[in-house]
């Protein structure tokens, strides 16, 4: 696990914006039980997260469709609810940061570390709000 005080900015990036933060497995469930749309952001302490990921999540919420429930869990602290939210994204590989879209609790879309790393924020955001606009 990470030191609080190096982690609080980065979850604070995304709670700024409207997620909510899950720190348990049943907290993970009870959201994917909700009906509707939500986005499951896996936060991470890597570059690609703080350049690329939390901000194409924010950007991503300036389209006029959106999802209904925002969330997010982070990798290297609370594992119980980052393994549960990624159990549900199967069959995709473990990485962080990602971002799955579920629609009534089944996974719809999803974006991998590997589309991250590399691309400007605004691609993901895109990449996002295409996904929006087809299940939201």
């Amino acid at each position: 696990m990470y030191p609080e005080e190096l982690v609080k900015p980065m979850r604070e990036d995304l709670v700024s914006a409207g997620f909510e933060e899950l720190h348990t497995s049943d907290a993970v469930e009870d959201a994917l039980k909700k009906g509707g749309t939500t986005l499951v952001v896996v936060n991470s302490v890597c570059g690609c997260a703080a350049a690329n990921a939390r901000p194409a999540a924010k950007i991503s919420l300036q389209n006029p469709k959106k999802p209904d429930h925002l969330v997010t869990v982070f990798a290297g602290m609370e594992t119980e609810a980052v393994d549960r939210a990624r159990a549900h994204m199967v069959p995709f590989p473990p990485s962080s940061p990602s971002m799955g879209l579920f629609k009534d609790g089944e996974l719809v879309h999803m974006i991998e570390r590997h589309h991250i790393e590399g691309r400007p924020a605004e691609m993901i955001a895109d990449n996002l709000m295409q996904a929006y606009n087809e299940f939201c």
